[in-house]
């Protein structure tokens, strides 16, 4: 790798990273890849954690799933133009420091703070656990904790939805600190880009797989199509003289997204706030702005998904890497707590 194994406390560190459960979509784009890009360009260390240990809280009964999307996912970051020389790209579950870390951390944290947490509090209902909540499922912002410290991540970008989180994490560097005295853990600040996520074709929720109201990196121009006609507008414009309305619009939330003249979505608002424009007409411009980001996507990715073995060594390289950078952060922590090796 051509980044260094230390981070320097003057050196801004990014850690993003995303659970392998299925294909990567145009939010997974807007909310953290384009981010990603930025970063590698810019004077910044960044890690990205497949984190593969997070994916199995839910799906333990299909590890298989798990492992495939774990080398899929990898080409979709390939595909779009992660760069595995500038950004270390990394598979959570070899990583075994991080376990470590998260046991230490296990401590520090109770579970009546746990359940309050309101990302988890609405995952917990999304999946419909009530209280057969797996406890890998429910500590699992500690796990994200250890993944932010062990890289001494300042910089995590991530959706609205996201920030208890990082709120959380925060809060257990400072009792750790603290707790054991010195300042061994650094806290990570929360980075929202300015449009944080997408809502799914339904307009429902946030675009999802599993919730089937997304439209993948990797989708045909068919698929792109047909998830564009079923985008949800607004129900009250019946016919194209009629004035419509933009707020809770799908259409112009993804038009905001993906059209970089930002005049011309002006310009489509004030018309279609007035009356006169096709629900229809918006829907071809966001169809062709679509087919125009996602083809060189998809191209990109047939080719990479040819040589499996060559996002192996990526991936082999890069959690040999970010080991190195963990060994160091739990050195740390250790001598913090005064844990000694045992004499030979």
């Amino acid at each position: 790798m051509s980044l260094s194994t230390n981070t320097s406390n003057d050196t801004p560190v990014a850690l993003t990273g995303d659970r392998p459960t299925g294909p990567l979509h145009l939010g997974h784009l807007v909310g953290s890849l384009r981010s990603r890009i930025r970063y590698q360009e810019e004077h910044c260390q960044q890690f990205i954690l497949l984190a593969d240990l997070q994916a199995m809280t839910d799906n333990a009964d299909d590890p298989a799933k798990v492992a495939r999307n774990t080398i899929d996912v990898a080409i979709d970051y390939l595909a779009v133009g992660i760069d595995p020389q500038k950004s270390t790209i990394c598979v959570q579950s070899h990583i075994p420091e991080l376990c470590e870390l998260t046991t230490y951390f296990l401590n520090l944290v109770t579970v009546a703070r746990l359940e309050r947490n309101p990302t988890v509090k609405q995952e917990i209902k999304q999946r419909g656990f009530e209280r057969n909540i797996p406890v890998g499922f429910l500590v699992y912002p500690v796990s994200q904790a250890a993944d932010i410290t062990a890289f001494q991540a300042t910089l995590v970008p991530v959706g609205d939805d996201q920030l208890p989180m990082i709120e959380q994490t925060n809060e257990i560097v400072r009792r750790f600190n603290r707790t054991y005295g010195g300042h061994a853990l650094r806290e990570a600040k929360a980075v929202v880009p300015k449009v944080a996520r997408l809502p799914g074709i339904d307009g429902k929720a946030k675009m999802s797989s599993s919730l089937g109201n997304a439209i993948s990196l990797s989708a045909s121009p068919d698929e792109i199509r047909r998830g564009v006609e079923r985008m949800y507008t607004d129900p009250g414009h019946l016919r194209v003289v009629d004035p419509g309305c933009v707020e809770g619009n799908v259409v112009f939330t993804y038009l905001d997204a993906f059209e970089e003249d930002t005049a011309v979505v002006d310009d489509l608002k004030a018309h279609y706030r007035r009356g006169g424009l096709a629900d229809r007409t918006l829907k071809q411009m966001l169809d062709d702005r679509l087919q125009c980001t996602l083809a060189p996507i998809r191209q990109r990715r047939r080719e990479i998904a040819k040589d499996r073995d060559y996002v192996k060594d990526v991936l082999a390289a890069g959690t040999r890497h970010a080991r190195e950078v963990a060994t160091h952060t739990l050195d740390d922590v250790r001598r913090a707590i005064g844990l000694v090796a045992p004499s030979s």
